[in-house]
């Protein structure tokens, strides 16, 4: 077999080191594509419950129950997603870190409470209807998600932002906090695409409109849910990312909680 010439030993390694920067991709030109994904989500299903559903209110009746799917794709998914890649944010590499710290809380809560105001929604429209709750796999994930986020919220505030957490606990618990946060949003997102296939199932029986004839309704649903799943895998693409990551840092303002113990 002939040996390459210096030509093609030339292009091959070029053609190599090149591929990664070809396929590399700039965070905010991601980031607004992202964000724009999201409120295309938080639109579409805001859309489903008022031109298909009926619309919204706070009477107890399948109206009151439209707020749940509503404000948990905004909370449990795209807020969440927002909070969680705050850190990726290439502005916040550089100076003080407490700010970053208090909006990626602030957000996070804002997430959990959107997520919490969903849950009353359902439980209010099972209650009032004689519907019983907590019975299908949906609300077990459901349930389970919301319950893993508050458990990750609090640590997270204990750890990371009360002044009584040492440097080592805090480096201890940061690649666990990572890791849930992601493990998180896949579970909202997988909660929030039961949830809309249990939704149409009930919804979509008569023989005119049943689910399995791919009405209006469903196709536009169906969509919703692939939208939703792909925000969540891109959000956690974006995390996985080691180029996108904050680069650690041995600063004081680093390890800076937000109630300072020192008066």
């Amino acid at each position: 077999m002939a040996a390459p010439s210096d030509e093609e030993g030339a292009v091959g390694p070029r053609c190599h080191h090149r591929s990664p920067a070809m396929l590399d991709v700039p965070f905010l030109p991601f980031s607004a594509f992202l964000g724009a994904l999201g409120l295309l989500c938080v639109a579409m299903v805001g859309t489903w419950c008022q031109h298909w559903r009926g619309g919204f209110s706070l009477d107890g009746s399948s109206r009151t129950f439209n707020w749940h799917p509503v404000l948990m794709v905004t909370g449990l998914v795209v807020l969440y997603g927002a909070a969680a890649l705050v850190y990726r944010i290439p502005h916040t590499w550089s100076g003080p870190k407490l700010p970053w710290k208090v909006l990626h809380g602030s957000l996070a809560l804002g997430a959990f409470v959107l997520t919490v105001l969903g849950l009353a929604a359902v439980f209010c429209f099972h209650n009032s209807q004689g519907t019983p709750n907590m019975y299908s796999l949906h609300s077990w994930m459901g349930l389970a998600t919301v319950l893993l986020f508050s458990c990750q919220w609090a640590a997270g505030f204990g750890a990371f932002l009360l002044p009584w957490a040492p440097t080592w606990l805090r480096a201890l618990y940061k690649p666990i906090h990572v890791f849930f946060g992601s493990t998180i949003l896949m579970l909202s997102v997988a909660s929030c695409m039961s949830g809309i296939n249990e939704k149409l199932f009930f919804s979509l029986k008569n023989g005119t409109m049943a689910y399995k004839l791919l009405p209006a309704e469903a196709v536009f649903a169906n969509t919703l849910g692939l939208l939703i799943l792909i925000f969540g895998v891109l959000v956690v693409a974006a995390l996985a990312r080691p180029s996108w990551k904050r680069p650690d840092s041995d600063s004081p303002d680093s390890r800076q909680p937000l109630l300072s113990a020192e008066r």
